[in-house]
C-alpha cells in the first residue's frame, strides 16, 4: 500500500465521514512528530480540530496555526534533551559486537526513558490541563506508541486510539495486537539477518530475543508504574496497547523484512516528514 497523507486522512475515519472531529494528539519529539506534523496540517485543512499536548521544552514540536497547541512545563533544559538524544541515536552507526551495541542501546534506552517518564508525569499532574482535556469531549487521540503517554491518557478519557507509528521496541507491537512473529523468517533487531536463513541462523534469530525480555522491562514498566497510579488500578504495558482502534505503520515492505500483520494494523509506506521534490 504506497501511502500518502490523503491515504492516512481516510484510515482516520473514526473522526466522522460528515461532519469535522475534534482530535487529541499526544506526539513524540524528533522526526517521529516531523511525520505526523504533515498529516494533522491536511486534517485541519479538512476541516477538523486539532489540539496537540507537548511538553514545553522540545526540539521539534513548535505551535501551528493549523492546530491548539497545549504545552506543560517539565524539570529540563532543550540543551540536556538534545545532548540525550545526541547520545541516543550516535551509537545506532557505530560498529562492534552484538554485545557491544546491546550494551550502548541499553543505556541509550534508559537515558530516553527517564526523560520521557518524567515528562509524561508532569503531564499527569497538571491537574489544570488533565481536566480541560476531560471537558473537551474529543472524538478519539492519535499518538506514537514508542512513548506510552498518549495511551494512559486514551484509557483515562476512554477514547479511541489511532496508533502512528514506526515501530516499538522489543517487538511489543507484536504482542499487543497478538500478531505472530516466527523466528523462522522475522528477523530481530541487531542481527543483521535476512528472512532466508539458515538453521544455525534462525537459532541465532531465536536467541536473539533473550535480551529484549530485559530491554523492555526497564524501558516500558515505568509507564506501567505511572498509568497505574494515574488510573488507581493495576494496569501493565499490554493493556494500555491493547486498546489500539488502529496501528498505522509507517513501513515499506520495499525496503523492510517481510512479517505478519494483523487487520487493524495498515501499512502506511515510509511517510517520513514532509514530501518534497528535490532540485536537479
Amino acid at each position: 500500500l504506497s501511502a500518502s497523507p490523503g491515504v492516512v486522512l481516510l484510515l482516520l475515519s473514526l473522526l466522522g465521514l460528515a461532519a469535522a472531529g475534534k482530535l487529541l494528539v499526544v506526539p513524540v519529539d524528533g522526526s517521529h512528530w516531523l511525520s505526523m506534523r504533515e498529516v494533522l496540517d491536511m486534517l485541519r485543512q479538512k476541516g477538523h480540530e486539532v489540539v496537540v499536548v507537548a511538553p514545553e521544552v522540545t526540539m521539534r514540536i513548535k505551535p501551528s496555526k493549523n492546530f491548539v497547541m497545549k504545552m506543560y512545563s517539565v524539570p529540563y533544559t532543550e540543551e540536556e534533551l538534545k545532548k540525550q538524544f545526541q547520545a541516543f541515536f550516535h551509537f545506532s552507526f557505530e560498529q562492534g559486537s552484538f554485545l557491544e551495541r546491546f550494551v550502548k542501546a541499553y543505556q541509550g534506552i534508559k537515558r530516553i526513558t527517564n526523560f520521557g517518564v518524567s515528562s509524561c508525569g508532569h503531564l499527569l499532574q497538571n491537574k489544570e490541563l488533565i481536566r480541560y482535556l476531560e471537558e473537551s469531549k474529543f472524538d478519539a487521540i492519535l499518538t506514537d506508541p514508542v512513548l506510552l503517554c498518549g495511551a494512559i491518557l486514551a484509557k483515562h478519557l476512554s477514547l479511541p486510539s489511532v496508533y502512528f507509528l514506526r515501530g516499538i521496541p522489543c517487538g511489543l507491537d507484536f504482542d499487543a495486537t497478538q500478531c505472530p512473529k516466527p523466528p523462522s523468517y522475522v528477523p530481530r533487531g541487531f542481527t543483521q539477518l535476512t528472512d532466508l536463513m539458515t538453521f544455525l541462523q534462525r537459532v541465532k534469530n531465536l536467541l536473539h530475543d533473550i535480551p529484549n525480555l530485559f530491554l523492555c522491562d526497564f524501558a516500558f514498566e515505568p509507564y506501567s508504574k505511572l498509568a497505574s497510579e494515574f488510573l488507581h488500578q493495576d494496569v501493565t504495558v499490554l493493556d494500555l496497547l491493547h486498546q489500539a482502534s488502529v496501528w498505522l505503520l509507517r513501513s515499506e515492505f520495499v525496503l523492510e523484512y517481510p512479517r505478519p500483520l494483523m487487520p487493524n494494523i495498515i501499512p502506511i509506506g515510509g511517510l517520513n516528514c514532509a514530501h518534497k521534490e528535490l532540485t536537479q
